[in-house]
């Protein structure tokens, strides 16, 4: 693959161009990372999954904005900390440019303020760079679906921080606040455990629920909240002092 042009972003090599062509369903993606070994070894690891083309890299978010806006990525892969634009800046910027990319921060920082400030700008997931290829081509296939997803260990990080002040720039999901007896005693218990990263099937053998139970639980407390996903819900919890 080349390296970046001027403005911080380049183009797959021809490698791609085979996989993207091979169907509908190949998802492109969008790799940003400041540190051009990194980036160039994501992008290539990526390249040999089946269904993942690699249509550009960047190394800061000026560069990945100019990319997603000439490639059209259905997902963009952002570290959180690089020079200048940060990853929550570049989340944010790409949500507002453009809103069909789905940003998901690939970083070794598991710090709680980084997710939580990412999060606000639009991001659908957090993940560590410490995860398998095969783990990471799944991510970026669940990404484009909209199904959000954070690593354990940084779910674990998020609810155990503090709340804090709302990263600065655009908050495109920002929740809203909790409205007097928006939720069931019951909801927020579902919520609670919601933010303790537990699953509908723990959920429901902890409050002694069926599994369908707890799923229309979570549909409404989402709905009721106007939150989009249970990542959403997760930071809800904590900046509302549930947990």
């Amino acid at each position: 693959m080349s390296g970046a042009g001027p403005d911080g972003a380049a183009p797959a090599g021809d490698g791609h161009d085979g996989d993207e062509a091979a169907g509908t369903d190949v998802v492109r993606v969008l790799v940003v990372d400041d540190q051009e070994l990194v980036r160039e070894g994501i992008a290539s690891l990526l390249g040999v999954q089946p269904g993942v083309a690699v249509v550009a890299t960047a190394c800061d978010g000026p560069g990945a904005v100019a990319a997603a806006v000439l490639h059209r990525p259905d997902v963009a892969l952002v570290d959180v900390r690089m020079p200048g634009m940060d990853g929550i800046g570049t989340a944010a910027a790409l949500a507002a440019r453009v809103p069909s990319c789905r940003v998901v921060m690939l970083t070794t920082f598991d710090d709680g303020d980084y997710v939580a400030g990412a999060l606000r700008a639009g991001a659908v997931g957090y993940l560590l760079k410490n995860l398998p290829s095969t783990e990471l081509a799944r991510s970026v296939r669940l990404a484009k679906a909209g199904i959000a997803q954070l690593d354990a260990s940084v779910l674990a990080g998020l609810t155990a921080a503090p709340a804090t002040a709302p990263a600065p720039g655009p908050a495109p999901h920002e929740p809203p606040a909790l409205p007097d007896g928006a939720l069931t005693e019951r909801e927020v218990q579902v919520l609670r455990l919601i933010a303790a990263g537990s699953t509908n099937r723990e959920i429901a053998t902890r409050l002694f629920l069926s599994e369908g139970t707890v799923k229309n639980h979570v549909s409404r407390i989402l709905g009721r909240l106007g939150l989009r996903d249970r990542t959403q819900a997760a930071l809800y919890a904590r900046d509302q002092g549930l947990l």
